[in-house]
């Protein structure tokens, strides 16, 4: 396996661009709450950041095993061959593309080990958060229902 990037044999494209993405969270962004707000008005219960899991998953709910990743569109590639081709036109071009195609590799294999390990994955894209996170809440809880164990109770 390919390591990521470094930034070493770069310099920064301005101060401004620097001081911007230095502070890029990678955890508890607002889609990521807006969709946890959403599934837990729907009744929705689920464990954050579970260090265990390949991936770190930005949520898990462990009964269904099912694994929800809140994916930036930027960091992880979404609409790939056109932001491909507007990041070759800018700085540092080089870095940026190996930076996200490698974020793109590593979300795969962690989304292959997690299938290994019996978990279905859920990846959704900030936008799509941003646009409606009712529905994309709904598109979990469809997924957590159909592998729920059903629990029969005894009178």
């Amino acid at each position: 396996m390919k390591p990521a990037p470094r930034f070493e044999d770069f310099a920064p494209s301005s101060p401004r661009a620097s001081r911007i993405k230095r502070r890029v969270k990678s955890h508890d962004t607002s889609p990521e709450r807006s969709l946890r707000r959403a599934l837990f008005a729907k009744g929705l219960r689920y464990r954050l950041h579970a260090r265990h899991l390949p991936g770190r998953p930005d949520m898990i709910v462990s009964e269904a095993r099912v694994a929800v990743f809140c994916d930036g569109d930027f960091w992880h590639g979404r609409n790939w061959t056109t932001r491909r081709g507007k990041l070759s036109r800018g700085a540092n071009a080089a870095y940026w593309i190996a930076k996200i195609r490698t974020n793109m590799l590593r979300d795969r294999r962690h989304r292959r080990q997690l299938e290994k390990m019996g978990w279905s994955v859920v990846r959704i894209w900030e936008s799509e958060i941003v646009q409606n996170p009712n529905k994309q809440a709904d598109i979990v809880l469809r997924l957590v229902r159909a592998r729920s164990i059903p629990t029969t109770r005894k009178s």
